[in-house]
């Protein structure tokens, strides 16, 4: 596999940028419970672009934090957040957005949390009605791509 492990002291417990590998690609972990199990990482940074893997609002235990698809969505888009922020990256970064929800009727309360994170960012998004996700109490996931910003010059 090769390349080195990376830390960043992070006061509040949150994502750090846990592994650089030989191809230069970094990676974000948040230490949430399906990371090093099912071998996938927060986030990865390839050059100037920043994927954050689906997220949820799973606690330790693998269940929601929140019972409320409105108040899931704003903890996914702060966990989110977090991850670009270990990245080097920022909300304003972000280009296209991923949303999957589990009931029709939170479409409107997820898509309002979309706007309230990025609403001036206006990225490409997608919002997609799906059967379930991987907790029946998890009723959001969202992913995000994110590319920095260059100045032109």
């Amino acid at each position: 596999m090769g390349g080195r492990a990376v830390t960043r002291e992070e006061g509040a417990g949150g994502p750090v940028l846990g592994y650089v590998g030989r191809d230069g690609r970094r990676r974000v972990t948040s230490g949430g419970p399906w990371e090093a199990r099912y071998g996938y990482s927060r986030a990865i940074v390839a050059g100037d672009t920043c994927f954050v893997a689906g997220t949820t609002d799973a606690g330790p235990d693998g269940s929601a934090r929140h019972p409320g698809a409105g108040d899931q969505a704003d903890a996914i888009f702060a966990v989110i957040a977090a991850a670009l922020d270990a990245a080097g990256f920022t909300l304003p970064d972000v280009v296209r957005t991923r949303m999957y929800v589990v009931r029709a009727a939170d479409i409107p309360a997820v898509a309002e949390a979309h706007g309230r994170w990025l609403g001036d960012v206006r990225p490409a998004a997608t919002l997609v009605l799906v059967a379930g996700l991987i907790d029946p109490t998890l009723r959001v996931e969202i992913e995000v791509d994110a590319r920095q910003r260059h100045s032109p010059g």
